[in-house]
């Protein structure tokens, strides 16, 4: 209970503080302190997003179709890696350093050399959506897997458990939170490497919808879209944690001990 009453109470918070900054952005603009070209007032941008929202929404049919692939087959072989790495020594000395290295390399480098190997069509998003998402998944789950308990690990194995029923019943319901952890960072990652490779060509997509709306310094419309691919970004990430919650059920009863007085 008081745990709830804390988050109640955060998140009324942080509303207060997002309406705040709202308001002194429109007073900022309506006292024109800054050109509108250089900031568009709330009132604007809401009303450029009304005036463009059939529009938008086929640009973001497009970005969430290609953020959606590229986040499955991230997951998808974050999963399976992962797996490997844990089941053997060998691999995961030699892999893990490699998968560290990679995230060094920039999204924004990666992006017209995939253009430039693949063309301008979907392959090069999902590609990219692929590598930004891999990677939290991958490193959530291994250290998830990395962290079951050895005493139990022990006890089931003189129990006559298999590998098998040792990773479903002990490693995998372990890593659950840490894959959660991460998928709530790839969801996020998902959207926003959609769009930044939609930004080097392409025919739809809202990354595309920026660049054309940059170009005729349309800003109202631009900030309409920063906005609307935040949201999204939050629904997925809300979305995630609501998953999480349905299949850890356990994680919810510790929660429900620990607020106790």
């Amino acid at each position: 209970m008081i745990r709830k009453l804390r988050n109640t109470k955060n998140k009324g918070d942080s509303l207060s503080l997002l309406l705040a900054l709202l308001i002194l952005w429109q007073l900022v603009c309506s006292l024109k302190l800054i050109p509108p070209f250089l900031l568009p007032s709330p009132i604007s941008v809401v009303r450029a997003f009304a005036a463009d929202f059939v529009p938008i929404m086929g640009h973001a049919a497009v970005s969430l179709g290609e953020a959606f692939a590229g986040l499955t087959l991230g997951v998808a072989a974050a999963f399976v890696l992962a797996i490997a790495m844990d089941r053997s020594d060998y691999l995961y000395r030699a892999l893990y350093p490699v998968i560290l290295i990679t995230q060094t390399v920039p999204t924004v480098a990666l992006a017209p050399l995939l253009v430039l190997w693949m063309g301008y069509g979907p392959a090069p998003k999902i590609v990219l959506v692929f590598l930004v998402c891999f990677f939290p998944v991958a490193v959530g789950l291994l250290d998830g897997f990395r962290e079951a308990d050895p005493d139990t690990m022990v006890l089931l194995r003189s129990m006559g458990a298999n590998e098998r029923q040792i990773f479903f019943h002990l490693k995998l319901p372990g890593a659950l939170p840490r894959l959660f952890s991460g998928l709530r960072i790839a969801v996020s990652y998902s959207i926003v490497g959609a769009v930044i490779a939609e930004w080097l060509g392409g025919s739809s997509g809202l990354g595309v919808y920026m660049t054309r709306v940059r170009k005729s310094y349309a800003f109202d419309k631009m900030f309409a879209i920063i906005f609307f691919v935040s949201g999204l970004s939050i629904l997925l990430m809300r979305l995630t944690a609501l998953l999480e919650k349905k299949m850890t059920p356990w994680a919810r009863q510790g929660e429900g001990k620990d607020s106790k007085p």
